[in-house]
């Protein structure tokens, strides 16, 4: 289970060399989240992207402290899905709702990766 504030990207992420897995600052040039943090966050985008070697990054961060609370996605590919089973991240995809749509940045989210379940807390 994992819970956070959401960080809602509407483009793909590439962890290797697009986050910095000391300081959980997305750094890739002309990225909507760049300079923004991770760390903490219910990180919502639509897959992952880039080389492989992002899986290591995933867990890089949760090494470093600076890892997402849990993360989300409309579909996962296998970037993501080794680095947060690596990492321990929870992690979900292909829900009934798109969750860039239904999920909006600073909303309140809750995810079980074991459940496949996804709740936005109301206010």
């Amino acid at each position: 289970m994992g819970e956070g504030e959401a960080l809602v990207s509407p483009e793909p992420i590439s962890f290797l060399g697009g986050v910095d897995p000391r300081t959980g600052l997305v750094i890739e040039r002309g990225h909507p989240l760049k300079g923004l943090s991770v760390a903490g966050k219910v990180l919502i985008f639509p897959r992952g992207k880039g080389s492989t070697v992002g899986s290591y990054i995933i867990y890089g961060l949760k090494r470093y402290g600076k890892a997402p609370a849990a993360m989300v996605n409309v579909e996962t590919e296998p970037i993501i899905a080794t680095g947060c089973a690596l990492a321990g991240i929870p992690l979900v995809d292909r829900l009934d709702a798109d969750p860039l749509d239904a999920i909006k940045n600073g909303d309140k989210v809750r995810v079980d990766g074991d459940k496949g379940l996804v709740e936005i807390e109301s206010e």
